[in-house]
């Protein structure tokens, strides 16, 4: 790598995260200067973020703050302070679930702290600011695999309602402020680090103790599980794939015709049954699932599938870890981490 890519400088929110954080540590590896910037709060186990800004904190070029998105006092000077010259905005209030229980906690986190983080991309002139939205905002749409281009106007939770949101904001100011904004859509992460919120975590846990896990949909319910090593090497390649004019466009872009702005979905491209992730799970750990089965939960979406058809045109780079080995990966570290 040149001097002058790794002296550039990127923002990374979320950083004590679970995708926040293997980006952050991609990038460092790479011989990137990244800031972090984390609420630490106690949705999940904080120990688990702790834990990961360790690892990060080990790197010289490597540095945090520790601060609510919505406290815009905070976020402006971080970010004004490290002058970054890319922004890649993961934290949020996260779980679909949790959605039904706090919503208020979305609006304030996800809709307020975005936009307080496009005010600083626009202040600080940054070269790309990418931003995360979820495969939920497609909703109650059926006609599968997901494509960028599909409509996106029925959430089925005030999760995804609020992530629609910010994609709409994120167009308004790269047309507003000629920001280059891409927002990608992820499908289903897994992988080591992961949240403990996940089905997979829970899962995990429940296998190793002997107890029931509940199994909703009686099982017939379908994801497009993307290993998070996957997802992140898209975040990076995408980094450099910045939205501009119609030249940057290349065969079936969602890049808009009236902001340097597109939305790229980075899933796997294979629809998995929950039933057989959870014989994955089964494998790995040479245990069998006690088997609860449910009903379909409120807000649920019974299957998303994503066509990553344009993540593949404009990086070359397609997810393919194959889900035995990510599950695989996962367990590894479950057991390392909650044997220290």
């Amino acid at each position: 790598m040149s001097d002058s890519v790794r002296a550039r400088k990127i923002v990374v929110t979320g950083s004590a995260g679970f995708v926040g954080f293997h980006l952050a540590k991609a990038l460092l590896d790479e011989g990137f200067t990244v800031h972090g910037y984390d609420g630490m709060t106690p949705y999940y186990d904080p120990q688990l973020k702790i834990a990961r800004h360790a690892i990060l904190r080990a790197y010289p070029q490597f540095s945090a703050t520790e601060a609510m998105l919505e406290d815009a006092d905070s976020l402006t000077a971080a970010i004004a302070n490290f002058d970054p010259d890319v922004i890649v905005h993961l934290a949020a209030q996260a779980g679909v679930r949790y959605s039904l229980e706090e919503p208020r906690a979305y609006v304030e986190t996800n809709i307020v702290g975005t936009f307080n983080v496009l005010e600083c991309a626009r202040a600080n002139k940054v070269d790309h600011l990418l931003m995360a939205s979820t495969s939920s905002v497609y909703g109650a749409n059926t006609q599968m695999p997901f494509t960028e281009t599909d409509k996106a106007d029925t959430p089925l939770t005030i999760y995804a309602a609020t992530k629609k949101a910010t994609e709409a904001m994120g167009h308004a100011y790269a047309h507003l402020h000629s920001l280059p904004t891409t927002m990608f859509r992820f499908f289903t992460v897994y992988g080591p680090w992961g949240r403990p919120d996940m089905a997979y975590f829970k899962f995990t846990r429940a296998i190793l103790a002997g107890e029931p896990i509940d199994i909703y949909n009686n099982g017939d319910m379908w994801r497009d599980f993307t290993y998070v090593g996957d997802l992140v090497r898209g975040i990076r390649l995408l980094m450099d794939a910045v939205p501009g004019g119609p030249e940057t466009a290349v065969d079936g872009d969602s890049l808009s015709s009236a902001a340097p702005f597109r939305v790229v979905n980075i899933g796997n491209s294979d629809k998995v049954r929950l039933l057989d992730f959870i014989a994955a799970l089964e494998a790995a750990l040479d245990r069998k699932a006690v088997r609860n089965m449910m009903p379909m939960q409120t807000g649920d979406m019974q299957a998303t599938w994503a066509d990553a058809s344009l993540l593949r045109a404009l990086t070359g780079y397609q997810p393919a870890t194959e889900l035995q080995d990510g599950v695989a990966r996962f367990v590894e570290w479950y057991r390392a981490y909650h044997a220290s």
